[in-house]
């Protein structure tokens, strides 16, 4: 067929036209409102947590609680735009965000902020605050290794080639990580790499024997070399529970007041004292504010979350397998969070 010049301009407008538009008509309202769900309930959750009383004014509001709703917005913001691109642009932003995350890694290292418990992961940013460097990596690496899993699937790349190289994109931030030390985040890339390898096509017999391995000839240097004071601690106190007392105090609130929320939430007004509340034990604020039933409700949004991605990874597969295994990789990161953040608060991990 020939092209003539109204041809070619009709064409053009309804590219534009499409541009605006197709973003809507295949937004996955399926993912969306969950996600959405879970962040209208993590705010009002943490407005009680911060509120200096419940019924407080705005402008009474601690300044954390605009840092998360800006981070919120950023969020949202950020994924609908990226949305937009074509693959290789997300791979150009795939290794700016690596790049960067390493960076920032390395800015850890040098910028002499204090340690937040017994880990130097922080940095400090003007305006925004106190800052983990960390947390952009995991995305950096999802990004800059879904393509090297796809290549490597379509035959482009030998195995060998390939895991060499997805190695040394998970190697570099993992060591900086380890080394902060941060046990968290880097179990977290672990997993993460495991989720997608498992994916790709490696036996789960295969990856079990390879963890099971790892972490007999891993645990007992990083006992020695790496683990903190702190870090010890918690596990002593996760494998024998009187161990110590003071170091028991955490878990032992965390458990008042998870079962303080009874069917449908504490309505005494009386609050259950729990050290970072609003961060690392913010389960035990869903759990005290909304009782069994909002904190089931909760987890059945997280896992029909994390179940749907992994139904749109599967889908989109065939035709770009490079955002598929970046969707493996990062609902992993989620995932495992989801499970470390509540195991942690009922005594179920350490």
């Amino acid at each position: 067929m020939k092209w003539t010049d109204e041809a070619i301009q009709r064409t053009g407008k309804d590219l534009k036209q499409s541009r605006a538009d197709i973003f809507f008509q295949v937004l996955d309202y399926r993912m969306l409102v969950p996600v959405l769900a879970l962040v209208i309930i993590g705010l009002v959750v943490l407005n009680t947590v911060l509120a200096k009383g419940y019924g407080a004014v705005i402008f009474d509001y601690p300044m954390n609680f605009y840092k998360q709703i800006a981070a919120v917005l950023l969020g949202l913001v950020a994924a609908f735009t990226l949305c937009l691109f074509e693959p290789p642009t997300m791979r150009l932003i795939g290794g700016a965000v690596y790049v960067a995350s390493l960076i920032l890694l390395l800015v850890v290292k040098i910028d002499g902020y204090r340690p937040v418990a017994g880990a130097d992961s922080w940095i400090r940013i003007p305006l925004f605050g106190s800052f983990q460097p960390s947390e952009l990596s995991k995305i950096g690496v999802a990004m800059m290794t879904g393509p090297v899993f796809a290549a490597m699937k379509r035959g482009e790349m030998s195995a060998g080639q390939g895991f060499l190289r997805i190695g040394l994109l998970y190697g570099l931030p993992f060591l900086f990580i380890v080394t902060e030390p941060d046990l968290g985040t880097s179990l977290v890339l672990i997993f993460m790499f495991l989720c997608t390898t498992l994916v790709w096509g490696v036996r789960w017999r295969t990856i079990i024997l390879a963890v099971t391995g790892t972490v007999f000839l891993v645990l007992p240097v990083s006992w020695q070399f790496i683990l903190n004071a702190a870090q010890k601690e918690r596990i002593m106190t996760f494998l024998f529970r009187g161990y110590d007392k003071s170091a028991s105090y955490h878990i032992e609130q965390s458990l008042a007041a998870v079962t303080s929320g009874g069917l449908a939430g504490n309505r005494t007004g009386v609050s259950v004292s729990v050290p970072v509340k609003e961060s690392d034990f913010i389960f035990t604020a869903i759990s005290e504010q909304l009782g069994l039933i909002g904190t089931s409700l909760v987890i059945l949004l997280a896992l029909y979350f994390i179940a749907h991605t992994l139904r749109v990874a599967g889908k989109v597969a065939g035709r770009s397998p490079d955002e598929s295994y970046i969707m493996v990789a990062l609902i992993a990161g989620v995932a495992f969070h989801f499970i470390e953040n509540i195991g942690m608060t009922v005594g179920l991990l350490p």
